[in-house]
């Protein structure tokens, strides 16, 4: 969801019980499925990893994705010295469906990062002053400083994808925002900050997987909403927009970075990956980042 749509999860609390049972069409066919029954279906148990033409059979073992990981963060302290030797400044934008892995990534990038210059940024509903703004203000005063490392839980790119799709914004905000921000991140770049675009891509199956563990989970429960039922149900409205902001925004100085998702620790092992490739920190050991997955990250709309 978007940070809009986070607000509006609110106020659908406030009303009466949606109906939870959800009548789709996936891979053609057409599937009926209650999120409020605590057992799962054996064809999204079955399905969930699959879905979307995951290339894998099977997830990351647990200890072998647990020792990449460790050696990555070692990485990722020695890349935060640089930043703050040298005055280095980068942003990491997380954009995807929800339950596509936004949160858990970034927790697991900066996990081990000194926190007075690694910080995240997921920010609420716009307040009435930030409403009058030009759209992209309010994410400006974000920005790092030098030395900072950001991530953004959600951006800019909220105005590309949920608000058309769930009405938050008009046809004319949508299409002034997607000629806009090709030449908004084109001054990002020029002005010397380290600039990444990650879409995290979930297959349909396993984001119905994720909402039912969020839905019956006691830790997680916080997470789920009654406009997530929403959104599931405007699974194509939200392809279409993806799409459409891929091909609209995807440029050489800001290209969008592709992560394929289904398997959360085979995504978090690329996106660290990607980022200590890219950076010319001291000290940086290719050996021990490793190479990319070219199954699980690429470039573009081209490897949606």
């Amino acid at each position: 969801m978007n940070d809009v749509g986070k607000d509006s999860k609110k106020k659908s609390d406030q009303g009466h019980s949606p109906d939870t049972t959800l009548k789709l069409k996936i891979d053609g066919k057409k599937r009926s499925f209650n999120i409020d029954d605590p057992k799962l279906p054996d064809w999204i148990e079955e399905g969930a990893l699959a879905s979307g033409d995951f290339p894998y059979d099977e997830k990351m073992p647990n200890e072998e994705y647990a020792e990449i990981l460790e050696r990555l963060q070692i990485e990722l302290v020695k890349m935060q010295y640089w930043l703050q030797d040298t005055g280095g400044r980068v942003i990491s934008v997380f954009e995807g469906r929800d339950a596509a892995g936004k949160g858990g990534t970034i927790f697991n990038l900066r996990q081990y990062m000194n926190p007075r210059t690694a910080r995240n940024v997921a920010l609420p509903k716009p307040s009435e002053t930030e409403r009058g703004q030009w759209y992209f203000q309010r994410y400006i005063s974000h920005f790092p400083t030098t030395g900072e490392f950001v991530t953004f839980d959600r951006s800019w790119y909220n105005r590309g994808g949920v608000e058309p799709v769930l009405g938050f914004c008009t046809p004319e905000q949508h299409e002034s925002f997607l000629a806009q921000a090709p030449g908004f991140e084109h001054m990002i770049v020029a002005d010397g900050i380290y600039f990444f675009k990650f879409w995290l891509n979930i297959g349909q199956i396993m984001q119905l997987k994720r909402f039912h563990d969020r839905r019956h989970s006691p830790l997680k429960s916080w997470k789920f909403s009654p406009i997530d039922i929403q959104g599931a149900k405007k699974w194509d409205d939200y392809t279409k927009a993806r799409d459409t902001m891929l091909e609209r925004t995807h440029t050489p100085h800001a290209p969008w970075t592709v992560v394929r998702s289904n398997d959360k620790r085979r995504a978090r092992i690329a996106v660290i990956r990607r980022i200590l490739l890219s950076l010319p920190y001291n000290g940086r050991d290719p050996g021990v980042i490793g190479n990319e997955d070219s199954l699980i990250i690429g470039s573009g709309p081209g490897f949606i």
